[in-house]
């Protein structure tokens, strides 16, 4: 395979480009984040907490549908967490790990929330979007401001409240369909 010299030089330019912050994560990290700062307990606590409280809120019957949806959460979550770091618009000073400083916030924290408020609404017959929505409100506009009073969460440029709101409601409506196609599929398959 041939790569042209121009394009094989910017190619190597963004690989130092990213080993050098790299290094500087880390360096942050081992500085203000590191095991030695209460904010790191807090973080390992984010981590623990909620999966503590799911393994005996979850309702058995339907753990593969909730945790599916849950993977949903947590999968777009990282997702958007990445575009957000790497475009500016925001960021988490005191992180887990140098290299994942969303971890706790989307691999437990809020992925928890997501499950049980869905597993409430099935198991009340509520509407799934309505309580989904009040709960992403609350996220946005009471949980992220704590975050970011505490400096947990830090936004940068333009983005606000409000665009934190639509980004969280995008990710949860798209966790929806998607966990929607996957019971649509299954019980065709059951028709059939």
């Amino acid at each position: 395979m041939n790569i042209d010299s121009g394009k094989q030089e910017l190619l190597h330019k963004l690989v130092n480009i990213q080993e050098r912050l790299t290094d500087t994560e880390f360096h942050y990290w081992k500085i203000y984040s590191d095991y030695g700062t209460w904010q790191f307990w807090v973080n390992i606590l984010m981590l623990i907490i909620p999966l503590i409280v799911l393994y005996f809120a979850i309702d058995r019957e339907r753990i593969f549908l909730l945790g599916f949806y849950g993977m949903q959460i947590h999968v777009w979550f990282t997702y958007l967490n990445s575009v957000g770091l790497r475009m500016g618009w925001w960021d988490y000073p005191n992180r887990i790990a140098p290299i994942f400083p969303f971890f706790s916030f989307s691999a437990s924290f809020i992925p928890v929330i997501y499950i049980l408020v869905y597993q409430w609404t099935l198991n009340h017959q509520k509407n799934f979007y309505l309580y989904t929505l009040i709960t992403s409100v609350i996220i946005s506009f009471i949980i992220m401001p704590i975050f970011v009073a505490t400096n947990f969460f830090v936004l940068f440029k333009w983005i606000n409240y409000g665009w934190l709101l639509v980004f969280i409601v995008i990710v949860f409506l798209w966790s929806k369909l998607i966990t929607n196609v996957f019971i649509f599929m299954q019980k065709r398959i059951k028709k059939a």
